[in-house]
């Protein structure tokens, strides 16, 4: 194998690599003697098929493969000899190639840049600390007692109203015909929420017990199955009960039902939650002090693969006429991320911190204790997707070396009201709170909630 330096532009290096045709060759006939212990073709005894019958029906295949195998191996060979320290997918560019040629290509690496790492002795960053007031408490709990209604049965012969429970059996039809999940035990709705399917909730209206109902409402448009899809459907429905909604009693019977041992457990469930959000919340304005200062404080080379690879990232759902209208804030977030991302590493390096696969289930452990009910869905969540664990890992990294140059630092303490709080996080437009979150988002937050009942409520 032959190795040369084309050219080198910043941390970019373009080798031209020659792999003689007699190396190629050789490894194509070692392959074919594999093959045939391997290859079943009809008229041939198995492991007897000769070499020249696999290369006539098997010979493009089997020179790609053997080519594939050898670019690998020389390119990895080549970095090496040349001391590179590649970072990303090198790139390779095929010049000849061919049986009974030279295989001739060129290889694009881009490589770590040499970082000198500044001391953090002038760096600052403030440290808050929320005041929780007992009125956000009240507020909190009155909410979620709210959300939990207690429902109790109407009298026989009363009809139900808006806000109304309604508890019914159905069995459906599209065209005359059943179709899978047309029957139902049990549902219940809230009237005028049109949680079931829309218009249902209107057509229950004014039913009373034992009695029956006849509801014309069209399929979802997004159902599963197609054919079904905004199809009108017939639901013949056997009301079982009728309930109303009384003023739910803030007590400590309320507080157990929420999974507290008794209200005043409770509101220091929701102060611990509370506190909790608005502080993640704040911790994330702390750590934006401290990058800013990172990344201001250092000027490196950026490797151009990282920086593309990180832009296409950033852009892969802007449409074409966004892609140009916010280029250039794009590009400067790319590059941005790519620096900090150089720069936390060398950190992390240099101070020796590393994340244990200890470390990784103990988090994984905190989020299924945060999300009781939910055990299983957590744990297979990460079973299944080796990406989450690996980026977990990472956030977990990351922490780490925030911390560490925390210790380094000077940090000012500042003690905020939930009032100032809101006013520091709108002018950096951080809501505290997501109501709405997707299963993988559930899955990711770090959860202080003690019962789900505290969030969701029960209804």
């Amino acid at each position: 194998m032959k190795i040369e330096s084309q050219s080198k532009k910043g941390l970019r290096t373009t080798l031209s690599i020659i792999v003689d045709k007699g190396i190629i060759q050789k490894k194509l006939n070692e392959r074919l003697l594999e093959l045939q212990s391997e290859v079943n073709l009809r008229g041939f005894r198995p492991g007897k098929v000769p070499s020249e019958v696999i290369k006539r029906q098997y010979g493009k295949a089997i020179y790609g493969e053997v080519v594939d195998k050898i670019l690998k191996e020389t390119s990895t060979k080549a970095i090496e000899e040349k001391k590179i320290k590649a970072i990303g997918q090198p790139k390779i560019d095929l010049k000849t190639f061919g049986e009974g040629k030279d295989l001739n290509y060129s290889l694009q690496v881009d490589s770590l840049p040499e970082i000198k790492l500044k001391s953090f002795d002038q760096f600052k960053a403030t440290s808050f600390e929320i005041k929780l007031e007992k009125k956000i408490i009240d507020e909190k709990i009155k909410e979620i007692a709210k959300n939990n209604k207690n429902f109790i049965d109407k009298k026989d012969g009363e009809k139900a109203f808006k806000k109304d429970l309604v508890v019914f059996d159905y069995s459906a039809t599209v065209d005359e015909k059943k179709f899978e999940g047309s029957e139902g035990k049990g549902v219940q709705i809230e009237l005028g929420k049109d949680l079931f399917l829309k218009g249902f909730d209107d057509q229950l209206v004014g039913v009373k017990k034992n009695d029956k109902k006849i509801v014309v409402v069209n399929l979802p448009e997004n159902h599963p199955k197609k054919e079904l899809a905004n199809k009108e459907t017939k639901f013949e429905c056997t009301i079982i009960n009728v309930k109303k909604s009384e003023e739910t009693k803030i007590d400590d019977k309320f507080a157990k039902n929420m999974g507290a041992k008794d209200l005043k457990d409770l509101e220091k469930l929701i102060e611990q939650q509370v506190s909790s959000q608005y502080k993640q919340a704040l911790d994330s304005i702390t750590k934006k002090e401290i990058l800013d200062q990172v990344e201001k404080s250092h000027e490196i080379d950026l490797p151009k693969n990282l920086v593309e690879t990180e832009l296409a990232t950033i852009t892969k759902s802007l449409k074409k006429e966004d892609l140009e209208k916010h280029k250039s804030s794009n590009e400067k977030l790319a590059k941005s991320r790519i620096k900090l991302g150089l720069l936390l590493n060398e950190i992390g390096e240099k101070n020796n911190i590393k994340v244990t696969d200890d470390e990784v289930k103990s988090e994984i452990n905190k989020q299924v204790k945060g999300m009781p009910g939910q055990e299983s869905m957590v744990i297979d969540y990460y079973k299944k997707n080796p990406s989450a664990t690996q980026s977990l890992k990472g956030a977990i990294y990351e922490e780490k070396i925030i911390t560490s140059i925390k210790s380094k630092i000077k940090i000012v303490k500042k003690n905020v009201s939930t009032e100032e709080a809101e006013k520091i996080l709108k002018n950096l437009n951080k809501p505290v709170i997501k109501e709405k979150k997707s299963k993988e988002d559930k899955i990711s937050s770090k959860s202080k909630v003690k019962n789900k009942k505290l969030v969701k409520g029960n209804q």
